[in-house]
This record gives C-alpha cells, sequence and structure tokens, in this order.
C-alpha cells in the first residue's frame, strides 16, 4: 500500500556553512510556468480567433488576468471546471449559454465569480438573480475588465499569506522547529534576498523569465522592460497588471523560481518603502495612530487567529492598509458572499517611535489614490489584541492589532533561532541551505553547481559536493549522490584528522544512501565507520553518537534484524532521555523508532504504546501543525491500519494532511506520501474509486517533483496497479506494474528489495490470471533476490514461499505447495512474536493447502490457530478474522455440516459489510456461498 516515506527518517544529510561571496545576477534559471492561484475562463460558442475583435477582447482581458482559458463547447468548459483543481475561477460565459450552464457549474466551491457577456441588447436578466455567484450582464468588454479587475483585487486581498504564533512563557525554550513552517521561510527569504546584489542582468533575467513562462501580457512585459526603474517599484506593484498577483501568488505558495527571479524587485520595493519611511516619520508627531485593512480569512485561519489572540501574526507578503475605515470595510463585507469565508477588519494601532518594521504612506506614488493607501514591507508581525463581531447577524468581526517592536523579547529570541537554521557568511550561502529545507532541490541544486563552478578552494569544493550529495540523495538520484559525497570524502580524508566530525558527516550520507539503494551491508560498513569515530571521540552521553546508534538500527530494521535493529534503537533513546528534557522532539523520535520494530515484529500493543508516547511529547512542545506532529499521527494512522481500524486509520492520516496542507506547498513530496497512505485505507476497504482518487493526487505530485525514475514515483504506480489488481482489472494492473518495474530497474541496483517485491506484485497478477507458469517465473525472481540479500529466515522470504506455494496449490502439486508454505511458518515462527498476525496468515496457508488435500482435520486444525491469534490480536471486525471465517465455513462446507458452515459464512458477511464498500467481490463471494449453503439445508430439510 504505502511506500514506507512514513517511517521516521533518521538523518538528514547535513549541509556544512558555505564561504564564496558572489552576486546574484549570475543565477542559471529554470524555465516553467507560474503556478496561478486564479485563472480566468471565457466560454463562447461564437469565437472566431481570427476575428481582430476577439484579439482586441483576449488583449483586454490579459491586461488583468495573465492567462485565458477559451472554451468553445460548453461541455468541455464544465468538464474543465469540475477538474481543474483547487484554484479559484472567474467566468465570463456568453449569453446564450447561462441558462444552460450556470446550474450544472453554479456549485462548484473554485468557481468564484460569474460575468454574462452579450453583444448588443441584453435578453431577460430575470433567471440570472437565482445565482448569487452572477454578477450581472454586460454587453461591453471593457466593464467586464473593471469588475474582473476589483474581484482579482479582493482575491488577492483574502489571500494574502499569515502566520500564526502563540507566545507564551514557554516560547522561550521553543525549538525553532515549532513555529509554522510559512512564518520561518518568508523571514528568511526576507532577509537573504534583501541581502543580494543585484544589477540590470537582473531585472534583463525576470524580462526573460516572465517571456518564456508567459506570464502577463506582453504588452505589460514590454512596458515593463521599457518604463521600470527602482524608483517606480511602488507604482509598478500597486498597478494592477501580472507583478502584483506573480509576487504575492508566489510568496503564498513558496515557489522559489519566481520568488528568487523577482529578487531585485523585492529588494526594490523594500527599499523605497524604507525611503518613504525614513521621509515621512516625522510627519506623525511621535503619536500613534490607526489604520485598517479589510479582508477575507478561511474559516480554518480564523479558528487559528481566535487561539493566537496575544500571540502574534505575521503577513507574509507585503501588506496593503488605508486610513479610510469605509474602504477597508467595505473589502470585509465583500468577503462575506464567499463560502466558508470570515470578513475581517483589522484595526491597527502603529507607534511609530517603534523600529519594527518599514512602512509609509503611497500618495503621489502608487496606482490607487482614492484608498489612502499605507503600505508595509514584507513579513510584518503584529501582536493580537481583542477580536469582536461588528454585526450579530453576520460573520464580520473586528481584530486589533499592535505593530511588534524590535526590542519585543519573545519575537526577537524567534528570529534569532530562525537566522540560525541558515548559516553563512553570503546569501547564495543561506538561500542554498533554505531551497533544501523547502524541498526545492531543483533550484539548490543549480546554486551549487554555480558555486562550485566559482571556486578552487578544497574546503569549500568538498562542502559543494557534501551538499550536491544532499540534494541529489533527497531526488532520489542516488548513483550521483554517491559520487558527490565520495567526492567530498576523499577531500576530507586527505585533509582532516581522522576522527574530523566532517568525516562522520560523510560516512553517515553515504550509509543513508547505500540503505535507500537497499545495499544494507554497504550502508552498515560507513555506518559503523562513523560510530566507531564516535564511540572513540565523543563521551558515551553524546547526541551524535545517538544518531549513529539510530542509523545502524535502521538498517537492521530493514534487514528484518529486529532484535539488533532494537538493541541500537534503545541505545540512542537511553542517550536522548540522558541528555535531553523529558518532552524533547529527540526523545519522540526515538519512542518513534522504538515503536516501529515493534510494529515489524507485530507487537502492535507495544508499538502503538511507544507512538502514542511520541504523540504525547509533540502535542505538549509543538504547535498543532508542526510536521513532527504529523510523522506521529502518520505512524499511529499505520499501526491503526496494521490492526484493521480503518476509520481511526483515515482519521489519523486525515491529522497529518491538515497539518501539511497547512504547513508544505501544494506540490510537496510529504504530500504525496499522505494521499498514498489514505488511498491504502481505502484499498483495504473496497472503496477502489476513493482508493485510487487517492493514489492519483500522488502520483500527480511525484510526476511534478520527482525524476521521471524516482523510486516512490514507481511506488506511485505500483500502488495504482494494486487497486486494479483488487478490481480484477488485470491489464491495468499489469500495465501500472510494469511502469514500476521499468523505473525500479533504471533507478536501483538489480538486488534491490523493492524490485522483489515489483516481480512479486506482477507474479501476483499472473497468479490471478491463472497463468500459472509466468507467475511462478515472477516469483522465482523476487526469490532468488531475496536469497541473495537477505538473511535466511527474513520475512520477507516467507512471503515468497507462500506465493509460490500459493501457484502450486493451483498446479495441484500439493506436496510441493505443503513444502513451501511450511517454510514460510517455520521462518515466522522463528522471528516474530507468537501471537503476530503474519503468523496467522501462515496457518491459513497450510490449512488450504490440507484442505485441498482434503485432509480436513489438518486443516481444521491450522485454521484454528490462526483465528486464536487473529482473536487475541485483531478487532472482531478485522477482515482477516472474516477470510479465517470464510474458510472455516469452507471446510465445514466440504465435509457436508452445512449448519456450521452457514454459521461461520454469516460471521465473515457481517465482518465484510462492516468494513468493505458495498460492491466489493467479497460481499458478493460470500453472500454466493450463503446462498448454496442455505440451498443445502432445505434440500436435507425436505
Amino acid at each position: 500500500m504505502d511506500d514506507n516515506d512514513s517511517k521516521t527518517k533518521l538523518i538528514s544529510p547535513k549541509s556544512v556553512t558555505v564561504t564564496k561571496s558572489t552576486t546574484w545576477s549570475d543565477t542559471v534559471h529554470v524555465r516553467r510556468r507560474m503556478v496561478q492561484s486564479f485563472l480566468l475562463i471565457w466560454a463562447d460558442a461564437n469565437i472566431d480567433q481570427s476575428n481582430t475583435c476577439y484579439q482586441n477582447t483576449l488583449a483586454q482581458l490579459r491586461s488583468v488576468v495573465n492567462e485565458v482559458n477559451i472554451f468553445t463547447q460548453p461541455d468541455d468548459c464544465v468538464e474543465f471546471l469540475m477538474n481543474f483543481g483547487g484554484m479559484k475561477a472567474f467566468l465570463i460565459l456568453e449569453e446564450s449559454l447561462g441558462e444552460q450552464i450556470v446550474p450544472r457549474i453554479h456549485d462548484i466551491p473554485q468557481l468564484d465569480t460569474i460575468y454574462i457577456f452579450g453583444v448588443g441588447k441584453p435578453r431577460d436578466e430575470q433567471w440570472t438573480k437565482e445565482w448569487v455567484k452572477v454578477k450581472g450582464v454586460y454587453t461591453a468588454i471593457a466593464p467586464i475588465c473593471e469588475c474582473l479587475q476589483q474581484d482579482v483585487k479582493q482575491y488577492n486581498q483574502d489571500s494574502i499569506a499569515v502566520s500564526f504564533v502563540t507566545v507564551n512563557e514557554e516560547t522561550s525554550k521553543q525549538n525553532v522547529n515549532q513555529l509554522e513552517a510559512s512564518f520561518m521561510y518568508t523571514q528568511l527569504l526576507k532577509e537573504i534576498l534583501l541581502g543580494m546584489q543585484y544589477n540590470e542582468k537582473s531585472v534583463k533575467d525576470f524580462i526573460n523569465f516572465c517571456s518564456n513562462g508567459d506570464y502577463g501580457s506582453p504588452n505589460n512585459i514590454t512596458r515593463f522592460e521599457k518604463e521600470y526603474n527602482a524608483k517606480l517599484a511602488i507604482w509598478w506593484y500597486t498597478f494592477p497588471s501580472f507583478i502584483y498577483s506573480m509576487l504575492n501568488g508566489a510568496l503564498r505558495i513558496l515557489q522559489a523560481d519566481t520568488i528568487i527571479n523577482m529578487g531585485f524587485f523585492i529588494c526594490d520595493l523594500h527599499h523605497q518603502i524604507e525611503e518613504l519611511h525614513r521621509k515621512q516619520i516625522s510627519s506623525y508627531g511621535g503619536k500613534s495612530f490607526v489604520i485598517y485593512r479589510g479582508q477575507g480569512l478561511s474559516t480554518t485561519d480564523f479558528e487559528k487567529l481566535q487561539k493566537t489572540q496575544g500571540g502574534l501574526i505575521s503577513f507574509n507578503n507585503f501588506l496593503s492598509t488605508s486610513r479610510d475605515k469605509e474602504v477597508s470595510l467595505g473589502f470585509a463585507q465583500v468577503a462575506l458572499t464567499k463560502p466558508n469565508t470570515v470578513g475581517i477588519l483589522f484595526e491597527m494601532t502603529i507607534d511609530p517611535s517603534v523600529s519594527s518594521a518599514p512602512f509609509g504612506s503611497t500618495e503621489g506614488m502608487g496606482y490607487f489614490q482614492a484608498e489612502e493607501e499605507i503600505l508595509f514591507s514584507m513579513h510584518t508581525v503584529f501582536c493580537i489584541g481583542e477580536i469582536k463581531q461588528i454585526d450579530n447577524s453576520s460573520t464580520l468581526y473586528q481584530v486589533d492589532l499592535k505593530l511588534t517592536s524590535d526590542d519585543d523579547e519573545q519575537l526577537r529570541t524567534l528570529t534569532n533561532r530562525i537566522r540560525e537554521e541558515t548559516p553563512g557568511e553570503t546569501g547564495w550561502q543561506r538561500l542554498s541551505l533554505l531551497l533544501v529545507k523547502i524541498g526545492q532541490f531543483n533550484k539548490a541544486k543549480e546554486l551549487y553547481q554555480v558555486l562550485l563552478e566559482q571556486t578552487s578552494d578544497r574546503s569549500e569544493i568538498a562542502i559543494y559536493h557534501n551538499n550536491l550529495g544532499s540534494v541529489m540523495d533527497n531526488q532520489g538520484d542516488y548513483e550521483n549522490a554517491i559520487w558527490y559525497y565520495e567526492q567530498a570524502l576523499e577531500v576530507w580524508q586527505k585533509t582532516l584528522p581522522l576522527n574530523d566530525s566532517n568525516l562522520i558527516v560523510s560516512y553517515n550520507n553515504i550509509g543513508g544512501v547505500y540503505k535507500n539503494m537497499g545495499e544494507y551491508s554497504k550502508a552498515l560498513s560507513f555506518y559503523e565507520k562513523a560510530c566507531e569515530i564516535c564511540e572513540k571521540m565523543l563521551p558515551a552521553n553524546d547526541p551524535d553518537l545517538a544518531i549513529s546508534y539510530n542509523n545502524m538500527g535502521g538498517v537492521y530494521d530493514n534487514m528484518g534484524e529486529y532484535s539488533k535493529a532494537l538493541s541500537f534503537y534503545e541505545k540512542a533513546c537511553e542517550i536522548f532521555k540522558k541528555t535531553h528534557p523529558a518532552n524533547h522532539p529527540e526523545v519522540a523520535t526515538s519512542f518513534n523508532n522504538v515503536g516501529l520494530v515493534y510494529s515489524n515484529i507485530g507487537e502492535y500493543s507495544k508499538a502503538l504504546s511507544f507512538y502514542e508516547k511520541a504523540l504525547d511529547i509533540c502535542q505538549k512542545t509543538l504547535p498543532s501543525n508542526h510536521p513532527s506532529l504529523a510523522i506521529s499521527y502518520g505512524n499511529i494512522g499505520t499501526m491503526y491500519m496494521n490492526m484493521g481500524e480503518y476509520s481511526k486509520a483515515l482519521s489519523s492520516y486525515e491529522q497529518v494532511v491538515a497539518i501539511q496542507q497547512n504547513a508544505l506547498s501544494a506540490n510537496h513530496p510529504s504530500l504525496a506520501t499522505s494521499y498514498n497512505n489514505i488511498g491504502g485505507v481505502y484499498q483495504k476497504m473496497g472503496e477502489y474509486s476513493k482508493a485510487l482518487s487517492f493514489y492519483d493526487k500522488a502520483l500527480e505530485i511525484r510526476q511534478n517533483t520527482l525524476s521521471p525514475n524516482h523510486p516512490l514515483l514507481g511506488a506511485s504506480y505500483n500502488n495504482i496497479g494494486g487497486v486494479y489488481d483488487n478490481m480484477g482489472e488485470y491489464p491495468k494492473a499489469l500495465s501500472f506494474y510494469e511502469k514500476d518495474l521499468e523505473i525500479l530497474k533504471e533507478s536501483l541496483p538489480p538486488n534491490h528489495s523493492d524490485l522483489a517485491q515489483s516481480y512479486n506484485n506482477i507474479g501476483s497478477v499472473y497468479h490471478n490470471m491463472g497463468e500459472y507458469p509466468k507467475a511462478l517465473s515472477f516469483y522465482e525472481k523476487a526469490f532468488d533476490i531475496y536469497q541473495k540479500t537477505l538473511s535466511s529466515d527474513h520475512p520477507d522470504l516467507a512471503t515468497c514461499f507462500n506465493n509460490m506455494g500459493g501457484v502450486y496449490i493451483n498446479l495441484k502439486d500439493y506436496s510441493k505447495a505443503l513444502s513451501l508454505c511450511e517454510k514460510a511458518l517455520e521462518i515466522r515462527q522463528k522471528t516474530l512474536s507468537s501471537n503476530h498476525p503474519s503468523l496467522a496468515t501462515s496457518y491459513g496457508n497450510v490449512g488450504m493447502v490440507y484442505m485441498n488435500m482434503q485432509e480436513y482435520s489438518k486443516a481444521l486444525l491450522c485454521h484454528e490457530k490462526a483465528l486464536e491469534i487473529q482473536q487475541s490480536t485483531l478487532p472482531a471486525d478485522h477482515p482477516e478474522l472474516a477470510t479465517t471465517y470464510n474458510n472455516i465455513a469452507g471446510l465445514y462446507f466440504s465435509t457436508k455440516q452445512y449448519s456450521k458452515a452457514l454459521l461461520y459464512f454469516e460471521r465473515a458477511l457481517n465482518i465484510f459489510q462492516h468494513c468493505l464498500h458495498s460492491n466489493h467481490p467479497y460481499l458478493q463471494t460470500v453472500s454466493a456461498s450463503i446462498y448454496f449453503v442455505k440451498k443445502k439445508l432445505q434440500t436435507n430439510v425436505s
């Protein structure tokens, strides 16, 4: 089901501070389209793209919105709206199509506003009154553009990125990782970008970026190229063109390419606001004054705001405010018309003597004059005061804010901790580290390669090679990761003492890649080198020694040597408990690792206990949306899924997604993992359409963010193949499994365990299709890999024996089938706890062989052993219990004990009805069996 990336990562490849100074203008740029947060659709059956009038209309629309999606077929437009994703859409609809299309699309959540467009005298407008999203009926494009401009401005106003920080007496003790990611990253981005050096080439690069990426209308891009200079930054920011939406959209989702290319503009805009602030500060006479901002907040963000009262709110974009309360109130009131939105009027008290964020009146400098605008630089932080409802009959609230001071102790503590996250002497150095932290690996790779080209210092070369290895490792490009890490290691071995900490980092990094590649003996060799240095040079309770023990435990865990894994994890845990506070995140990580081993050996209650200890620490010390909480919820979700408690598993995984959607970008690989896990639960429940939907979401993210041969992309194909396999659509299943296999062959060594799993899956499809020789061939390929790479009693070998045994049952070679299934049982008896569910599966498989051999008493004994284990470890409605009931029922049917058969078939049916979708084939099979048993009973009675 999942691809194992929900497990705790034991150590991230460490990056070392870089020391080379350079300028920003030499950057290499990636060309790609900006991810817009809204789009414009124009549907008109009469569009003639060669017509001059059409071209003029399109040009006017593109002066407001970058991209216009055009449809001449109503059904195509409807289908697009239903499937285009989470962006907001504005729709211009030709009048004759209105009554036909509006009822079909009006309630689509992403559809914001509809403009009805008809040339000449409008028809009856009465029908439009029924639909609140219809803005009006227009006979010319100019008024539509005016309304669209205001609506886009309202949307931008409402969607500005904000972060919330709870401030209390524990804040000074908090780790930086407890902060909202968006708060940390925008603070760092601001400091880094303002420290860069820019020149004319920076502007030219931006123009090329816009032209090649199709951002904005060609007219506006050309105008910007001809007219822009640093003194016009405010005017261009407030001018309704591509600049405002492009910058704020990129800051909202941390789109690195766009932010980096706009670095010169961010710098110019900030410095112009600073200049205004210096010129205007004396005009305030040292007296506080009040300004306003009206906008909508999602109900989710409003709940966060209420919970953070007394804490801090950060506006992560440049912040537009007004002295005019009525104008601001208007924005808040318009927001009330949007679903799941609360109208907010921020009343901001500004003490001009407080030095924290520059601001200034844009009078005479901005495009809009009527709003008496006060513009703040990005990442302005306020204290949250009173929150009160303005109108009892609506969700319109006033929120009092007060500008924070530079000498605010809590804020200064947080800021200093954030700066420690990206050490470095230059902006490039810090930005490279930040890009790795936020998952922008392609851009980080470009920057490190530029730095590498510009230095001849051996120490710096080693550092950049090490960091490039880290990037490649994160991208799944393991061969290149090894190459870069080895280049760094070669330099350090020649220039550093044998016990230098950089050598520990290097050995750990190389070991980590070999672990990812499934080459566990090599991984162990490098981890042991790191551990040997740590044990020689560090005290017995040093945290770095604990990290080495964790790494060793991780390899032994993957090798199936669970007792050794547990020993190393427990050593690490003891060190962390002695050297860290009881509620430290490292202690939580150790509990997660120990829980993982207990999960693997089937001791689910112990595993759950450790996972819950980890969760308890995270809940006490971290904010509610911290990624470490997501790891704990994910582990608990996986445990509930293993136990068959699917609703609890789903709840845990949904908590993970809620955290990640708030803290991570929409395309972050961790979200793909969560979607996979949710898909896996639905797959187990037999809700295959939902499973496919979530697997498809995961696949889309991975296609957008990972290299074409990344193993996780293969994992997505594997998961989708698994659903089609369950649905009996074997050709489709085979197609996806083969895509997975093709990727794994390209990206992994020939004896990697994931390849063996892929061969097993393809064998399973051929098995289900009745092509037993092909199935056996693939099962044997998997077995060959496991036999070469795993210990003789590894649980994965037991799986292979079971699979091959199943084929021999179908081939009616029961002696071979029995031999193989008994080998599987023997391995599991040696390596797993006495009540592990996989042990029950093995007893069931042996029982099936005996049943086919008509040795019914032996078969019944095996199935009863399986049932005893399952009843002691699994919930009463677990589907594996239903499978065992079904098998026992089949035995009683074969021995003509129809009353007992009916009893067990009905027990199986009750469980399947509770946990599976109504169309699941298991339900149909058991229902059919009950029908035949009842017929037999009726025949006997008559």
